[in-house]
């Protein structure tokens, strides 16, 4: 039987695909199924019954046809679940199409999690209540080209992120030991987490790095991790993730998620979009330019916490001398015309936040460290404050707390 006619009857009689399902997974119109089914039953006729079964296992579909097919298994909103192979599970942030029979259409998905167990999530662009469970879902191979919208992400952050603080409830900081993140954008307790980050600026390292830090503890937080494409190449971010060991899914307490990504620079505009995170972590192309890692900007990224200053009035005043000083340095103008002494000191804290992570130990050859918040914020204010001019710049890069940079000082 020739190709065109034995791949649809594998469909239809071998994998219980409907004439929709065939449609979609090939590529060609429901009418063109009918005729091909039709073509292939007259086909079969001509040969002996107990030729059939011989003839689909020695002329079948190649076997990852077969692992290219999943069930739906639950919907809520925008969010579905589908059951596949555990061992041939769809790429993160690849396209699967879900077959709506009684529309006679295909729903795209974009697979944004794997929990484990053979079960994909992803989301669609509307709610989707009609599709029965048991419906054929089919991995395309394809990874996603279309960022989800800013209502589509708002109402998936509010299906996946789970039980969060209400209305009225009292914010509470997560402390990550990360000097840059706790000062300038802390995480909510219980909260939402975007991570913008933007090609070549160690996307992956940081959610990596919250995931070790945060899986212990006993809030959940959540993490949605926003993906540019690897260069002007198609990308398989799950490949990355395993060839490095990085973590999906949900460890601990903290549970993350991937949602694909416009490219090029996070501008103002794009990054209001996330307004319905808690905390906005943006890591920036011109941090990494600086060798300034994590390549947090403190212009963009954002918090909660600070906004409401539910962080308490000190530290609230504190960030905000913070980012002022970095301001001056990150802008060309504004350093050109700047007090040296304080372009001296904004320096320091730049090189301040630089800061070993654990998860980067092999590639750093550094141990990570861990610096408290009540630790950082002191710091920076004795920075801002000239505690320590008698320090060079040089003296802040790439280390702990403050007594391991005077410890690794002559003065």
């Amino acid at each position: 039987m020739p190709a065109r006619l034995r791949e649809p009857a594998t469909l239809f009689y071998l994998h219980e695909c409907s004439h929709q399902d065939i449609a979609n997974f090939l590529g060609i119109s429901a009418t063109t199924v009918n005729n091909r089914l039709h073509a292939a039953r007259a086909k079969l006729k001509e040969r002996m019954l107990t030729m059939v079964s011989e003839t689909f296992q020695a002329h079948g579909l190649p076997d990852d046809f077969a692992n290219r097919i999943g069930r739906l298994v639950a919907t809520r909103g925008e969010v579905i679940e589908a059951l596949f192979d555990p061992h041939s599970l769809p790429d993160l942030l690849t396209e699967l199409a879900v077959s709506d029979e009684k529309n006679q259409r295909a729903i795209t998905v974009q697979v944004i999690q794997r929990p484990g167990r053979g079960i994909v999530r992803g989301i669609i662009a509307s709610p989707m209540d009609d599709v029965p469970r048991g419906a054929t879902v089919l991995n395309s191979f394809r990874h996603t080209e279309t960022p989800p919208n800013r209502d589509t992400f708002k109402r998936a952050v509010k299906l996946l992120a789970g039980s969060r603080p209400r209305h009225g409830d009292i914010l509470r900081p997560l402390e990550t030991g990360i000097k840059v993140i706790d000062i300038l954008c802390p995480l909510v307790a219980r909260g939402t987490v975007a991570i913008a980050g933007e090609f070549g600026a160690g996307t992956a390292v940081v959610m990596e790095e919250l995931v070790r830090r945060l899986s212990g503890g006993a809030d959940r937080v959540s993490l949605f991790t926003l993906v540019q494409r690897w260069k002007d190449e198609d990308f398989s971010y799950a490949a990355e993730l395993k060839k490095d060991g990085f973590s999906e899914g949900t460890v601990g307490a903290v549970q993350t998620f991937f949602f694909r990504a416009s490219d090029g620079p996070w501008t103002t505009e794009r990054l209001a979009e996330l307004a319905s995170v808690d905390t906005v972590i943006h890591l920036s192309r011109g941090m990494a330019e600086k060798k300034i890692y994590p390549c947090v900007d403190p212009r963009t990224s954002r918090s909660k916490l600070l906004e409401t200053k539910a962080v308490g009035e000190e530290h609230a005043a504190t960030a905000e001398r913070v980012k002022q000083a970095l301001c001056l340095l990150l802008d060309p103008a504004l350093a050109e015309t700047a007090d040296p002494l304080i372009l001296r000191r904004a320096r320091k804290l730049a090189n301040f936040f630089a800061q070993p992570f654990f998860c980067a130990e092999p590639w750093t050859k550094r141990p990570g460290s861990y610096v408290g918040k009540a630790d950082a914020l002191k710091t920076c204010s004795e920075i801002l404050d000239g505690v320590h001019d008698d320090l060079p710049p040089e003296a802040f890069y790439f280390k702990g707390g403050i007594e391991e940079i005077r410890g690794g000082t002559e003065v």
